[in-house]
């Protein structure tokens, strides 16, 4: 299987077929089972000031179940702060986690569609691997997504994914990425 040949279908049997033994035979692993497994993408968006805001609120739903094909769950404040204007139960974010398929699906499209839409795209940045080897990335918008409409997309709002793995280092997480076919940006020597 080629790269030309992939599909979002084939996403998850190209790594299960091709790049976990690729990623075991460069880092000179002992067991299969060390390479890092895709475990769950975390998608979140915060409501921050327009947490009184319904319109704001349904938009940042629809959004996040268009591109997901899954309903997201609110966040809400677990006490108040006055200096904010923030009551207990507030909601201040929406969030869902897609596992199985759905993710390999929404990793690929990611990959395949929304990044290459992005105005001025050199590529993800490398530092946003946290200490485990998870990796992070924010759009600043969310009309860079070809499953919403121009009036689905306003007010513009941002939303951040996470891509969890399970036995996680930084490196390996790294080349497993760059094998699915995430652009990163080049280093600066």
């Amino acid at each position: 299987m080629t790269k030309n040949e992939l599909t979002s279908n084939s996403l998850k049997d190209l790594y299960f077929k091709v790049i976990a033994a690729e990623v075991k035979k460069e880092f000179n692993l002992k067991n299969i089972n060390q390479v890092p497994k895709l475990r769950k993408i975390v998608l979140n968006t915060g409501i921050g000031r327009n947490k009184d805001d319904k319109k704001f609120i349904e938009t940042a739903t629809n959004t996040l179940r268009k591109i997901s094909a899954q309903q997201p769950y609110y966040r809400k404040a677990k006490k108040s702060i006055a200096a904010f204007k923030l009551r207990e139960g507030n909601i201040v974010g929406l969030s869902l986690t897609l596992r199985g398929d759905r993710m390999y699906q929404f990793l690929y499209r990611i990959i395949n569609i929304v990044l290459p839409r992005q105005k001025d795209f050199h590529g993800v940045k490398i530092k946003a691997f946290d200490k485990d080897g998870n990796y992070s990335l924010g759009f600043s918008e969310q009309s860079i997504f070809p499953e919403l409409s121009f009036e689905e997309t306003s007010p513009v709002h941002g939303l951040q994914m996470n891509i969890v793995f399970s036995n996680p280092k930084k490196e390996l997480t790294r080349a497993v990425l760059s094998k699915f076919g995430l652009p990163f940006e080049k280093e600066n020597k």
